[in-house]
């Protein structure tokens, strides 16, 4: 891998990071939640992606960016199903309770 090829990805991978965080700060608090289970699915996709390219990693850095990536878009997934089904409980109905019969 020479330099100008590390650095074209690297410039790409800050420029994701800022375009990410950028695009994510702009989204009202109200929509977070479903717009963030809405897209578990493309977290997924990432995830896969960088499975694959530790899959072809070709030098020690190459692995540790690879390995980065998979835990953070594993993180990112596991995060996203857990936001949602928290949400999902919000909107459970919670038991009537029952009526204590030897009051009466």
């Amino acid at each position: 891998m020479n330099v100008g090829t590390l650095i074209n990805d690297l410039t790409v991978f800050v420029l994701a990071i800022l375009l990410g965080f950028e695009v994510i700060s702009r989204v009202p608090a109200t929509l977070h939640t479903p717009l963030m289970s809405g897209t578990n699915s493309i977290h997924g996709i990432v995830l896969v992606g960088a499975i694959g390219l530790g899959a072809t990693a070709d030098n020690a850095l190459t692995s540790v960016l690879a390995f980065v990536a998979v835990v953070f878009a594993a993180a990112n997934v596991v995060g996203g199903y857990w936001v949602t089904d928290r949400m999902l409980q919000m909107f459970k109905r919670r038991p009537v309770p029952k009526a204590d019969k030897s009051a009466n």
